[in-house]
């Protein structure tokens, strides 16, 4: 197949792109059609790697409202809910949600993502219903599991027993939340207990942490401190670090140091956080993310994810990568042309990065897996909120949309 007229990535001059064997064969201007060769001329579209969601709940998606609305819109409340609600779960109810959610995020172009299942549950129902899918949908979406404890390890009868059935049930990364456990110590027990698991099983490690109003709340610091010294480094990821937008300069310049030397991934997300942060503030009220901005400055991976779709954390939702990218740029203020520009980043490179991922991207000699979409470059892409034409892996086309036409009559 011949791929002509696309911006690879912002570029000013367009390319065209021959694939061949489900691989990146060339990327040059100009590329002569062979004969019998399938052409692809997209006038001058936006090429990029496929999105990544790098932090997604799939065992909870699409079960808002079930068995009640969560009308404080905090986290706590959410939790409360969802507990009542993993009493009802079922294999076929897990498959048959996670099942329709994916094909809703395949069809924004999102051909990676990492869930964090919920394994505080004796019969580890929804781990198993999607390590089953992990297998079933391999061709056209990579999912990564995380074991996560989400009522807590230390806190919750037989956690860490929980915790080793996980990873022996197939779980790819090691989860914590040390923010939710009883006391602070059963917290950096939780951590440090994540980080022998994940070395005992050469396995990732991601992180719920910090994610509270509290600006005592730091166990930031025992992530990085133990991912520095235990050698795992970029391997872990503190996923929210939403107290850490509370934290007083002064302990934040201190903290960056280890962060920096830590060299961890940082997962933000933007509109759930938006949405659960700061229900305690009257005024002024707080905006509830990480410090996105710095963390890139100080040289720190940092992506964004989803996180929900439509659960009792979050009411709404479709699983457009465009989502977060757009409210995150607000909330931390990084409206500037560059910065808006290159945030597809944020959802793309910088994610393989926290995943781990080999061979992503448009290069010669990787996986012809790409996104187009109906723009020039990711600053039109975002404003516009311009759909996913087409979606490839591995040469394989895995959806197409027809973009909207409307006629003003006036």
């Amino acid at each position: 197949m011949l791929i002509k007229n696309v911006f690879l990535e912002n570029a000013k001059e367009a390319v065209d792109v021959r694939v061949k064997d489900g691989k990146f064969e060339t990327i040059a201007k100009n590329i002569t059609k062979k004969a019998g060769e399938n052409v692809l001329d997209l006038g001058g579209k936006l090429m990029l790697p496929p999105f990544i969601d790098s932090h997604m709940h799939l065992d909870s998606v699409l079960t808002a409202g079930e068995p009640v609305w969560n009308l404080s819109g905090t986290l706590f409340e959410g939790i409360e809910i969802w507990s009542k609600r993993k009493q009802t779960l079922t294999a076929d109810d897990v498959k048959s949600r996670v099942n329709r959610a994916v094909r809703m995020q395949a069809a924004h172009g999102i051909q990676h993502i990492r869930t964090h299942v919920d394994v505080t549950d004796e019969k580890l129902t929804a781990l198993k219903a999607i390590v089953e899918l992990r297998e079933e949908l391999k061709n056209f979406v990579n999912i990564q599991i995380v074991a996560f404890p989400q009522e807590g390890i230390m806190s919750y009868k037989n956690g860490r027993a929980l915790m080793e059935r996980a990873i022996a049930e197939g779980a790819d990364v090691v989860g914590a939340i040390p923010h939710f456990e009883y006391t602070r110590e059963y917290g950096v027990e939780s951590v440090n207990f994540a980080i022998e698991l994940a070395l005992k099983h050469n396995k990732l490690v991601d992180i719920h942490c910090d994610e509270i109003d509290d600006d005592a709340s730091r166990f930031l610091e025992t992530v990085a401190t133990r991912a520095y010294e235990s050698g795992l480094k970029s391997k872990v990821t503190a996923s929210h670090t939403t107290a850490m937008g509370s934290y007083n300069n002064a302990y934040a310049y201190k903290l960056f140091r280890i962060l920096g030397k830590s060299d961890i991934n940082f997962v933000s997300n933007p509109h759930i956080n938006t949405h659960i942060q700061g229900r305690t503030d009257t005024y002024p009220k707080r905006r509830g993310l990480t410090r996105v901005k710095e963390l890139l400055a100080n040289g720190n991976n940092v992506s964004f994810g989803y996180d929900c779709i439509q659960d009792p954390w979050y009411p709404l939702g479709t699983g457009n990568m465009l989502d977060p990218v757009h409210m995150g740029l607000h909330v931390c203020q990084m409206m500037g042309y560059e910065e808006i520009l290159n945030s597809y980043k944020l959802v793309t490179t910088n994610a393989a990065k926290t995943l781990s991922l080999k061979n992503y991207g448009i290069k010669k000699g990787n996986p012809a897996s790409f996104i187009i979409l109906d723009a020039t470059n990711f600053h039109e892409a975002l404003s516009t909120r311009a759909p996913v034409l087409y979606s490839y892996k591995n040469g394989n086309l895995l959806a197409s949309t027809q973009p909207a036409k409307t006629q003003i009559t006036f």
